[in-house]
């Protein structure tokens, strides 16, 4: 099955370098162009898919696993790392899980070591940055992670509805978006440090518009990760890289979640 998504096709090209070299079919029982022929076919024998095929519950356990994770890590950095250091290990911790998030977003294959890593890092860093916004306003962070699964249902409702569609011209759209936000985010960070202050990321009218837009962004890429696993399953990737697609999810998650955060502490500190 061909695909316009980059990221299917580099999974999808990754299985079947694996299936020639002899790991077996992977694609569902009885399911022609996989590897396994019908099992009424003449002259074949039936026999099982050496490697089981993932389906839509493999990646909501492989999700909600990685959640679990990722909010063990974030109270345990909140409430086991010192003031004095947070500083220092949210910086780390930021850096650690960018490259992760790079090696996987970038492997031919699924490393859920590399996965688990992830959420473990990017847990430490969420807890760190949810402890200094909780700090300044009490039950913020209550409020963001409420509206952020809030957010994820509706958009999983409008894609299981049909009113939001991946089609090729929206993902190659949405996915330039995407670039574009990250190499903006990256230069401001720098100019940061240089002492130079866009307002991107401060309290202001530009620093609201630029969340909302993170936020609207972020919300669509659900659609995305939506459209490969359906995709992936019908493909009939192997199991393990529902790993992929839960890592998908779980990167879109927090980048909303700290978007919210950031977006409330505004609407707040509006307000005192």
């Amino acid at each position: 099955m061909k695909t316009s998504n980059p990221v299917l096709s580099r999974l999808g090209q990754a299985a079947e370098r694996e299936r020639g070299a002899g790991y077996g079919p992977y694609g569902p029982p009885a399911q022609p162009g996989y590897g396994q022929p019908y099992a009424s076919a003449p002259g074949y024998p039936a026999a099982p898919p050496s490697v089981r095929p993932m389906t839509i519950d493999d990646v909501v356990v492989k999700t909600v696993t990685l959640l679990g994770i990722t909010g063990v890590s974030a109270v345990a950095a909140w409430n086991l790392i010192p003031d004095s250091l947070s500083s220092i290990a949210w910086i780390g911790a930021a850096v650690v899980g960018l490259v992760l998030g790079f090696v996987i977003s970038f492997m031919r294959v699924a490393n859920p070591a590399l996965v688990v890593a992830y959420a473990v890092v990017e847990g430490a860093f969420v807890g760190l940055v949810s402890e200094a916004f909780n700090n300044f306003y009490s039950g913020i962070v209550l409020q963001a992670v409420i509206a952020t699964f809030g957010v994820f249902f509706l958009m999983a409702a409008l894609y299981r509805a049909r009113v939001i569609r991946a089609t090729p011209k929206f993902t190659r759209g949405l996915i330039a978006v995407m670039g574009g936000l990250f190499a903006v985010m990256l230069i401001n960070f720098v100019l940061s440090l240089f002492g130079v202050h866009t307002g991107l990321r401060d309290n202001g009218a530009l620093g609201i518009i630029f969340s909302l837009v993170c936020i609207v962004v972020a919300s669509l890429s659900f659609i995305l990760n939506f459209d490969e696993i359906e995709q992936a399953v019908r493909m009939g990737l192997p199991q393990r890289y529902s790993w992929t697609a839960a890592f998908g999810i779980l990167v879109g998650l927090i980048w909303l979640y700290l978007e919210i955060l950031r977006l409330l502490s505004f609407l707040q500190s509006g307000d005192d």
